[in-house]
């Protein structure tokens, strides 16, 4: 259980600068493909602080890593647009990496338990 604490702060920290380079966006993107970001986002941390609770943690934290990789597919389609630049878009994807590979960790954990 040490790893998920860790795992909501790093997407809480996500979240924290992740939100301020959506409210930058022009209308018409931050309406559409920032909220579908945020979305992912906040649902990535709703679904971690399930399992945090949860007895059957797996489903929920397999959940979590479809949110992740869909985090990352908006984020890459932001840089695409131009609405990130090359350094936010890279700080963004090392947070997303860095989540990935905690919650692989756990996911991994998790299988070994069965």
């Amino acid at each position: 259980m040490q790893q998920s604490p860790q795992i909501i702060t790093k997407v809480y920290d996500f979240l924290l600068y992740l939100l301020p380079q959506v409210a930058k966006f022009p209308k018409s993107e931050r309406y559409l493909l920032g909220e579908r970001l945020e979305n992912v986002s906040f649902d990535s941390l709703e679904l971690l602080l399930e399992a945090v609770y949860s007895i059957q943690k797996l489903p929920l934290l397999q959940k979590t890593n479809i949110k992740l990789e869909q985090a990352r597919h908006y984020v890459r389609l932001c840089k695409d647009l131009k609405l990130l630049d090359l350094h936010r878009y890279e700080v963004v994807s090392k947070k997303l990496d860095e989540i990935g590979v905690q919650l692989g960790g756990w996911i991994k954990q998790q299988k070994q338990k069965k």
